[in-house]
């Protein structure tokens, strides 16, 4: 920015704010996960901190991180003493689960039954469970 830098806070503060740039720390975040197509990058505990600039707004993200392969492996340049991100559930996405079991009004048991038998296709399962039925429905 400023060669040599705002060595004051409130200065700093009163220039951002001219420029239309404010700053709007989040608390108590817990984990944040950045996905990418074959890891996953892990911050416990970070530092977040929203930086809005005319409308547009930044998420700034600061911590220790650690990077996992997508397949919920072990945490790769993690510490010992750093706790290890829970295994990736077995099964279908919870959204898929929650699907079949509005669309063809049954319970999570007979949802995921039906997912396993269906290899994971949810509009498959929905049309099993649907047809087993008969006319008339349920």
């Amino acid at each position: 920015m400023i060669p040599g830098g705002m060595r004051n806070q409130r200065q700093m503060e009163l220039a951002m704010r001219r420029l239309g740039m404010t700053t709007e720390p989040i608390e108590g975040v817990e984990e944040v996960v950045i996905r990418t197509k074959d890891k996953e990058h892990v911050f416990q505990a970070p530092e977040v901190t929203i930086l809005s600039v005319q409308g547009v707004r930044t998420y700034q993200v600061v911590g220790n991180v650690s990077v996992r392969a997508r397949s919920a492996g072990p945490l790769v340049g993690s510490s010992p003493a750093a706790p290890s991100a829970p295994a990736a559930p077995a099964g279908p996405p919870e959204e898929d689960v929650q699907l079949v079991m509005e669309q063809a009004n049954v319970e999570r048991s007979e949802a995921l039954g039906a997912l396993a038998a269906a290899g994971g296709e949810p509009a498959e399962a929905i049309l099993k469970l649907l047809s087993r039925r008969g006319p008339g429905g349920g």
